[in-house]
């Protein structure tokens, strides 16, 4: 491939058409020897991933393959292989545009495409419901051009997920999709291929329940890589970007590289693939030539953090867990779960699977996604004004690297303050919680519930030149607290650590709202 000079890119930011952005002379990154395999394998796909990661493109790279634009793929992997290039019928079904917060606006969509349809092909609309309409179109299509069609639908589950939390409307969205899509199955004969794509995979959900032959490659090994950035792809195709990011830094080609990776590398969709780049991300710091959070500005995580709040879960333990395939794979609307909505959308992504236990370890994929999550959960944790979090916050961190345990939990204390009264903090858990959030949002390095021989370790924060172990009590006293790790011998693992050792007990008082003088102890 012939080498792309820095002036000569053109990052397709926000350019989901795949014509346009090969007209344009934009920037590709190609996929399309995936096409060979759909081709070749099935004939009904689901892919789920996570916003801004490639879905839309990919389909729009389908849609032009089969409609036989064969000159839009020269150069292309799938240019070298024996394929007739003759052109179906396609229909693509985008439902992505839309925020569906009413009824009319699915309906608005569907009705649209299904007209187009009909005026393509010929068709009187005769007040026919949208399956009987979608059933003909595809008959039709068929037999007018003699091939079978393809049929490409677009964030399936978008009037769905924006509508978790309205059963009435939830139900109303199901129904009319449900109407649609059932014609994949019973229209088999005059179809060629099916490809779904969306964020989540809903079980116990009528929306394909006829479909039993939909292929799930979500989880494949095969397809792992369909969308986003591997690191050859980044190496291969980002080589003037990353080094006009360099330059700009002021720092090397190795660090701009390692800053890129810590924060957009670290999604995982399979069991033995490596990881995969953020595509949105990537792309946007290219074309500015700066590392910042791309992805957060694309959409607030708002029913995430809304289910993680009510469920009342303890943070810690379900942002680095192990779970089932099985738990991955579905959302259950009327017992929503943490794991697969936080894994779907992107929050949570596979660190390692265990053969043996055939269990997924997870985790937050970057440094990213671990400040865009954590900064929208602290505000239903604490209430703060506008300019305090960013100086305070500075505070804290400021005071740890510095080795003032003290100044430390002076800061804390402020955001402590912040805590409405009306929110309910009847349990150690959500102390935990908005303690951890807090540590993470600044940017310590803190681990949790670390386990020792005689216990766990409620927070571990490291610096290169200090250790705090910090034991955290509710409604009791910070004596009783610092007391706890010198019993059970908390630093027990870190005796031999040059580093200073800082004992660190702390209780919040419910009544004030804030924590009790603190108890801190210095080791060595």
């Amino acid at each position: 491939m012939e080498r792309i000079m820095p002036e000569k890119v053109k990052y397709p930011i926000g350019q989901q058409d795949f014509k346009v952005l090969r007209q344009q002379g934009r920037l590709y990154v190609d996929k399309t020897r995936y096409i060979e395999q759909l081709v070749e394998e099935d004939q009904y796909y689901f892919l789920g991933r996570p916003r801004r990661f490639g879905k839309s493109l990919f389909l729009s790279t389908l849609k032009y393959f089969f409609e036989g634009e064969r000159e839009l793929f020269k150069g292309l992997y799938i240019d070298s292989i024996e394929w007739s290039w003759e052109k179906y019928p396609v229909l693509h079904l985008d439902l992505n545009p839309e925020r569906y917060s009413d009824k009319g606006m699915l309906e608005n969509i569907l009705n649209s495409r299904l007209k187009e349809w009909e005026k393509e092909y010929d068709i009187e609309n005769d007040g026919a419901d949208y399956s009987q309409r979608f059933r003909r179109i595809i008959e039709s299509a068929h037999g007018k051009t003699g091939r079978q069609v393809v049929i490409l639908v677009d964030e399936y589950d978008k009037p769905l997920v924006g509508n978790l939390n309205r059963p009435d409307q939830f139900e109303y969205f199901q129904e009319k999709l449900a109407s649609v899509y059932s014609n994949f199955k019973s229209s088999a004969e005059h179809i060629k291929l099916v490809f779904i794509t969306g964020v989540s995979r809903f079980s116990k959900l009528s929306v394909f329940s006829d479909l039993n032959n939909l292929r799930d490659i979500s989880f494949s090994d095969d397809f792992a890589d369909i969308c986003g950035i591997t690191e050859s792809e980044l190496h291969h195709y980002f080589i003037p970007g990353i080094q006009k990011l360099a330059d700009v830094e002021g720092i090397s080609f190795e660090e701009a590289c390692a800053e890129l990776k810590l924060n957009y590398d670290g999604y995982r969709f399979s069991r033995r693939r490596s990881d995969i780049y953020n595509p949105w991300s990537v792309l946007n710091a290219m074309r500015e030539s700066v590392v910042q959070d791309y992805w957060a500005e694309t959409g607030k995580p708002t029913i995430v953090v809304e289910a993680l709040r009510n469920l009342n879960v303890d943070l810690e333990k379900i942002l680095n867990t192990d779970c089932t395939l099985d738990q991955l794979k579905g959302l259950d609307l009327s017992n929503i779960e943490p794991l697969p909505l936080l894994y779907q959308t992107g929050y949570l992504t596979i660190k390692a699977y265990d053969r043996e236990t055939k269990l997924y370890n997870l985790g937050i994929p970057n440094r990213e996604v671990s400040r865009d999550l954590f900064k929208a959960l602290l505000p239903y944790y604490i209430s703060v004004e506008r300019d305090t979090p960013d100086s305070v916050a500075r505070d804290i961190l400021n005071s740890i690297i510095k080795g003032e345990p003290e100044k430390m939990m002076e800061s804390i204390n402020i955001f402590l303050a912040g805590i409405p009264y009306e929110m309910k903090i009847e349990d150690k858990n959500n102390f935990h919680n908005a303690i951890y959030i807090l540590l993470r949002l600044i940017g310590a390095r803190t681990e949790t519930e670390v386990h020792t021989s005689d216990g766990r370790i409620d927070l571990v924060v490291k610096t290169p030149k200090f250790i705090y172990i910090i034991e955290l009590k509710f409604e009791k006293d910070s004596q009783t607290a610092v007391n706890q790790i010198e019993k059970k011998q908390y630093d027990l693992q870190f005796r031999h650590d040059p580093r200073q050792i800082f004992h660190i007990g702390a209780n919040f008082n419910n009544t004030t709202r804030r924590l009790d003088k603190p108890e801190i102890r210095k080791i060595k």
